[in-house]
């Protein structure tokens, strides 16, 4: 699991409520019935008119997935695909079918399983890049929903800011309530702001995220099973599939 998500959510909640109380103000005073049904409930309501519920219910079954999911690792597929390539040269293709039932990596499995079917390679790259389009485009809607929400809540916000000091100017008769109806007519705003640069954002760039680097390890993938398929010299397929992955950071590079 790749803790990144959770953490950022947590520090940044974190790091607001810490500033309340450095402020010396009661954190509670924010939990605000009103508000927090407008910004939160009127927020997912306008996400759904703009998606179809299959999207919606998608896009939140894909929260859990991204937040827990660990952060693919594309170096270990190309270590499997060469030593797969390595086994072929040796034996055959057909000597990978006991290997397949092995590989935890679905995508590589079933590629690998049409190769030792003897897909035609063209096909089978085929095949593989529609796989791979298709979670892509499936992602970005799942992005797209949690990002137009992020676009809705401040706005929603506003609205219940305006609601609110509508009710205040309507009782402007009693002065000494004037200052706490104030700040709890701009809460609606801070929630609205708050829950779109702290959840909602970031978790439709965590889903593009994570999205982007299991694509990266599949395009690496539909390589290195064409080089395998096609008898290709372990070293060489090592060496090619090495130079398709994004630059290592020094630390991890030792690693």
């Amino acid at each position: 699991m790749d803790p990144a998500g959770l953490i950022g959510i947590v520090v940044a909640f974190g790091a607001i409520f810490g500033a309340l109380l450095l402020e010396g103000a009661d954190p509670m005073s924010i939990f605000l019935p009103a508000p927090l049904l407008l910004v939160w409930v009127g927020t997912i309501g306008v996400g759904v008119a703009g998606h179809t519920m299959k999207d919606v219910v998608a896009s939140f079954k894909a929260v859990p997935r991204a937040m827990r999911s660990k952060a693919p690792d594309p170096a270990a597929a190309v270590e499997t695909i060469v030593d797969l390539a390595d086994r072929a040269r040796r034996e055959g293709l057909l000597a990978l079918e006991d290997a397949a039932r092995d590989i935890d990596d679905q995508f590589l499995r079933s590629g690998l399983q049409a190769a030792i079917d003897g897909t035609d390679p063209e096909d089978l790259r085929t095949i593989l890049d529609d796989k791979i389009a298709t979670k892509r485009t499936a992602d970005r809607v799942h992005a797209k929903y949690f990002a137009d929400m992020g676009g809705y809540a401040p706005t929603i916000g506003i609205i219940g800011t305006v609601i609110s000091l509508v009710h205040v100017l309507e009782n402007l008769s009693d002065p000494s309530a004037l200052g706490h109806s104030i700040a709890a007519a701009f809460v609606a705003t801070l929630w609205g702001i708050l829950s779109a640069n702290v959840v909602w954002l970031p978790i439709g760039a965590r889903i593009k995220r994570i999205s982007d680097l299991e694509c990266t390890q599949m395009e690496v993938t539909v390589e290195g099973l064409l080089a395998v398929q096609a008898g290709a010299n372990p070293r060489l397929v090592g060496e090619r599939l090495r130079s398709l992955l994004p630059e290592q950071a020094p630390s991890e590079a030792a690693a």
